[in-house]
């Protein structure tokens, strides 16, 4: 049956603001964390660089690089305070990127113009605009298509500069073409790495905010169904009862799910509990049967609600609740669940409202029907027995004379016993009722009875408000039925389960009751609104979905890493509290794990381009690049050897290695390593092999000089780009995005550790003649600046962007950690909310499957919410009604039994083992539609889809056939029982076929039955059968033989309403158990 309502949010589904929500998400979550990370990466890089030009010695010869650094500093902490007060909006937020990125630039241009001046240096800061491009991608709020064009902008910008300041527009030279080669290669490789990290970052968070979203839908659906199913469960069962069997059905949805759990006894649960002191009320609608026979299906059930609909709201006004509704007879309880002093009168007040109810409607409509109302006061149990199509039943001996006060009753009066007049206390007169004179029992029991006097009859009428009784052709031209449904619907009874789309939870819109007495009850809706959604709830409830969703991301987004406090995080470093979470993290597969080392290998090879442009081709260069090579290549060709050798399925080894990448964290971590260790050793390793320069003649010689220091420029050159081969080797690491933090930053600080060393100790005494001999070179004839430029600018530079982008690169592997980390705890908080939802979607559909056939709660519940009446005819439904007449005789109440609980214990088993039968595919066709005290009812041929209720004969005969089945089913079940527990109960069991109708009544407690001759002669099969057969008319024993059965002609006995009827029994002996229902 569907579980699903339209209520819910799909999964997939997305809403109108969907994408406004993920702007938001991104620019909380991402955008705002991130540019944080710049703006503290440019803030410790300005005073760095503030730092550097006063160790100079001379700041008067720094004034441009000073004078610029101290601006973007202000501009940066200006922006930080900004941005961490959440201050600024998206749009402004965008703004301040551009903001950043143009003082970045400028700070670049300056520096590279003040290195410029610098001619020995030629200290171009490929490095800078390498972390320029690199942050616009990965750091700065801009989207793809925008990073694209800021990147490009950047690289080619700084191209044409450098390419305008060396001449090479006008004089070319080959050196001059191969450095800006190489330089456009770096940008080139900053730019794709850039664009693969935050390609991977918008994936990753589109799954995280995916699965932030189904979280709260599964929140919200979740206290849905709570709401749902308390509205159902208190519109079966009042609330004292109902909230224990919601957690027995838990339990026991739990235990199926646990193979270990072993039952500790082998009875059922029982739910039923004893009460003092109340009085029980049946009343019967005198006429109803002869009128119900000319209604159609909707007449007769709009007919039934709105009379039960308005009994609802009188049994509610004076403190009564209604216990069950069968047939056209009504019985309900006052003194339950709380103890009432008054209930007494409650109950002869409610009579008389009936009776008066429907005295205005036959005057009105003309209609000749009456109530005939019977009360008695004493002791009840109360409860639900057995496990399916639970309802809330009362017995006791007392609850037995109230319904024969009501059948010894007087049509239009309300008939009570002694026990309840002394209980009256003369509030109402009262005449003898002459009970005993209509009823032998009363007279056998001597039990005394009155009629009560309304009061209102010694009143003048009041002025009458309801529609004019019709008269003459208006009467001829409306038949009775339609006459009463017309003014009944004047009544505007609530409709069943109209209460289950409230909004409002159901605690919330109850009436208070003074002294806190009354018993919980579902609140009755007096309009019908057609369109929910455009009602201010329905806006209301939208709205709050909205909040709900903001407040939630926002909760998601303002935990930032590194600040803040988590339930789920340790305080510092974003590890998992539970190991548990933090084993799956770092075991869990890594679907893009390939992509990580096929980037690896496009920084590789942009290092290797850089390398064969500007460096000496020695061995050492090619053998280095060579085994690099070659491990890259093995590490590729395992990654993606399931693509490879799609057409080669003889290689399974080489395709399994490849699918392991991915799923293997041992093996994951290992190529990785393999991987980023590789490249971080070929980035350096020729470093130390470079020839030493080779020292000229004396210093005076100033030919020789000359030749010296060209020679020696060009070694300077190439510092820069060994740092920027470093910096796409830090970067390489960083591509990784899944790979362990910890591990990253392992590696990122040794390699740097191991950086710093060669380029400012180990490489000093090969290079120091490099600062001496062009500081000495600078004192000639170079006219453009004085400044000298020494070994100890290069080093501080190199030293400075390793330690940049070591910085860079470690605050954004921890912020993408981070999110991977997020990734993981919402999949799981996902996996238990929809484990959770599914349980207590399991308990719903248990209890709808309580309450209504599976095709009718579809029209309550389900994709449509329809709040259609519910009626369908049916021409061929086979009726059986069993019951065990020797229980009454069984049924005592003494100490010894707990006052009768221990009886009802006993029925509670045989009714929970006839419901058992019901899960046997064999009897899938048979519906129970309730119990009576001791009477088992059930239908078969109800569940048949809607526009095919016309079946064919063979089908309709069929369920004759599986309604035999069962009923020798039960009785071989009882037997079961009776060697158990040494009783010789016995059944007796009447069925009969033919057109029915089925429909739910009832607001307060909404009721799913069947009404029609045929359930009526069905009934008197059974109660004037014989213990252990089967009664049935001639016509089903007509189709009962032609399946095959053998059935005794029992001859003609005198049915109530039928007069003679010629009858069968069933030979139960010689009966096929072939299962002859449809499945």
């Amino acid at each position: 049956m569907p579980a699903k309502g339209c209520y819910f949010l799909n999964e997939g589904e997305e809403g109108p603001d969907q994408d406004a929500l993920y702007e938001k998400y991104r620019l909380t979550s991402q955008h705002g964390p991130l540019l944080l990370t710049l703006l503290l990466v440019a803030i410790a890089a300005c005073i760095a660089l503030i730092a550097i030009a006063f160790s100079y010695g001379d700041p008067s010869s720094q004034q441009a690089v000073l004078g610029t650094a101290f601006f973007t500093l202000a501009v940066f902490v200006v922006l930080y305070v900004l941005v961490y007060a959440e201050c600024l909006v998206r749009r402004w937020l965008r703004a301040s990127a551009l903001l950043i990125w143009a003082c970045l630039v400028m700070l670049g241009y300056v520096l590279v113009f003040d290195s410029w001046k610098k001619v020995a240096c030629g200290w171009e800061q490929v490095p800078f605009f390498l972390f320029v491009v690199f942050v616009v991608y990965t750091l700065l709020p801009f989207s793809m298509q925008g990073a694209v064009v800021v990147g490009v902008i950047s690289s080619t910008s700084h191209l044409l500069v450098l390419g305008a300041l060396m001449g090479d527009f006008l004089m070319p030279s080959m050196q001059v073409v191969l450095q800006l080669l190489a330089n456009a290669v770096i940008f080139l490789c900053g730019n794709l790495t850039g664009a693969f990290h935050k390609h991977q970052l918008q994936d990753a968070s589109r799954d995280l905010f995916t699965y932030t979203v189904k979280c709260i839908q599964i929140r919200r659906k979740l206290r849905i169904e709570k709401r749902q199913q308390e509205n159902l469960l208190l519109s079966i069962l009042p609330a004292h009862i109902s909230m224990g069997m919601k957690l027995a059905i838990i339990e026991r949805l739990k235990e199926r799910g646990d193979q270990r759990y072993l039952p500790d006894n082998n009875f059922h649960s029982l739910y039923v509990k004893r009460h003092q002191n109340v009085s029980i009320l049946y009343a019967d609608i005198v006429g109803f049967t002869r009128l119900a026979s000319d209604c159609s299906p909707k007449e007769l059930v709009v007919m039934l609600n709105e009379l039960f609909g308005k009994f609802d709201q009188i049994a509610k006004a004076n403190e009564c609740m209604r216990i069950k509704i069968l047939g056209d007879c009504y019985y309900c309880v006052s003194g339950l669940p709380v103890s009432l002093p008054t209930h007494a009168r409650n109950c002869v007040k409610m009579g008389l409202d009936m009776c008066e109810a429907i005295k205005q409607v036959r005057e009105a409509t003309g209609v000749d029907i009456s109530m005939r109302v019977g009360i008695h006061s004493g002791n009840v149990l109360c409860g639900v027995i057995g496990l399916r199509k639970w309802q809330y039943d009362v017995w006791s001996h007392d609850v037995s004379l109230a319904n024969r006060m009501e059948a010894s009753g007087v049509p239009g009066r309300v008939h009570i016993t002694e026990a309840t007049l002394n209980h009256l206390d003369k509030v109402y007169e009262v005449e003898d009722g002459h009970g005993q004179q209509r009823d032998p029992y009363l007279k056998e029991m001597n039990i005394r009875t009155y009629l009560v006097i309304d009061p209102r009859s010694q009143q003048p009428p009041p002025p009458s408000h309801h529609l004019p009784k019709p008269k003459g052709d208006a009467a001829l031209k409306l038949r009775a039925s339609v006459r009463m449904t017309r003014y009944l619907e004047s009544w505007g009874a609530a409709r069943p389960f109209a209460h289950l789309n409230h909004r409002e939870s159901v605690s919330s819109s109850e009436t208070p009751v003074p002294n806190g007495r009354r018993p919980k009850a579902i609140p009755l809706r007096r309009h019908r609104t057609p369109d929910r959604s455009a009602s201010p709830k329905g806006r209301s409830e939208d709205d709050s979905y909205d909040d709900e969703m903001l407040s939630a991301i926002e909760g998601l987004s303002s935990t930032r890493p590194c600040c803040s406090t988590s339930d789920d995080f340790y305080t510092f470093g974003s590890i998992f509290l539970e190991k548990r979470f933090e084993r799956e993290y770092r075991l869990a597969p890594m679907p893009r794990a390939r992509h990580y080392f096929a980037c690896a290998g496009l920084i590789f090879i942009c290092i290797l381009l850089i390398h064969v442009l500007l460096m000496p081709r020695t061995a050492a260069l090619g053998v280095s690049f060579g085994l690099v090579a070659c491990v890259l290549g093995l590490v590729l060709g395992l990654c993606f050897a399931d693509q490879f050798l799609r057409c080669c399925p003889a290689q399974v080894t080489f395709r399994a290695i490849s699918e392991r990448v991915e799923t293997h964290p041992l093996l994951r971590l290992s190529l990785a390593i393999l991987t980023v260790g590789s490249l971080l050793s070929v980035a350096i390793v020729n470093l130390p092999l470079l020839p030493l320069p080779a020292v000229g003649g004396p210093a005076g010689n100033e030919t020789s000089l000359r030749v010296v220091s060209g020679r020696e420029r060009i070694l300077c050159d190439l510092l820069p780009y060994y740092t920027c081969s470093c910096i796409l080797a830090f970067v390489a690491c960083s591509v990784f995005l899944r790979m362990s933090l910890e591990l990253k930053v392992v590696l990122l600080t040794v390699a740097l550790v191991v950086y710093l060393v060669l380029f400012n100790m180990f490489l000093c005494p090969r290079w120091d003649c490099c600062g001496h001999s062009l500081g000495t070179a600078t004192k000639t004839n170079d006219t453009r600046s004085s400044t000298l430029c020494s070994w100890w600018d290069l080093k501080t530079m190199v030293s400075f962007y390793l330690v940049l982008f070591y910085t860079t690169l470690l605050m954004l592997s921890r912020q993408i950690d981070y999110y991977c980390r997020l990734d993981c705890l919402w999949k799981n908080k996902f996996k238990k909310e929809q484990e959770e939802f599914e349980t207590m979607e399991n308990v719903n559909r248990l209890l709808l499957e309580n309450v209504l056939p599976a095709h009718v709660a579809a029209h309550f519940i389900g994709d449509k919410l329809n709040e259609d009446w519910y009626h369908q005819s049916y021409d061929c439904v086979c009726v059986m009604f069993a019951s065990v007449p020797d229980f009454k005789v069984f049924y005592t109440e003494c100490d010894v039994n707990k006052e009768g609980l221990e009886c009802l214990r006993l029925l509670n088993e045989i009714i929970a083992d006839f419901d058992e039968l019901l899960l046997k595919p064999k009897f899938s066709s048979v519906e129970k539609i309730k119990t009576i005290g001791s009477t088992y009812m059930a239908a078969a041929g109800l569940s048949v889809p809607s526009g095919h209720e016309n079946q064919d004969l063979e089908r309709q005969h069929a369920h004759i056939g599986t309604t035999v089945e069962f009923s020798i089913a039960l009785m071989n079940k009882l037997d079961g029982i009776n060697r158990h527990s040494f009783n010789s109960f016995r059944l007796r069991v009447g069925i009969n076929h033919g057109p029915v109708i089925a429909g739910v009544i009832g607001a307060r407690k909404p009721q799913y039955d069947i009404w029609g001759n045929t359930v009526n002669v069905a009934s008197r099969m059974e109660s004037t059968g014989e213990l252990g057969k089967i009664q049935v008319t001639e016509e089903t024993c007509t189709i009962l033989q032609g399946l095959g059965y053998s059935c005794e002609c029992r001859g003609l006995i005198n049915v109530k309403g039928k007069g003679e009827l010629r009858t069968y029994f069933v030979c139960t002996d010689t009966a096929k158990f072939q299962g002859l229902g449809p499945n």
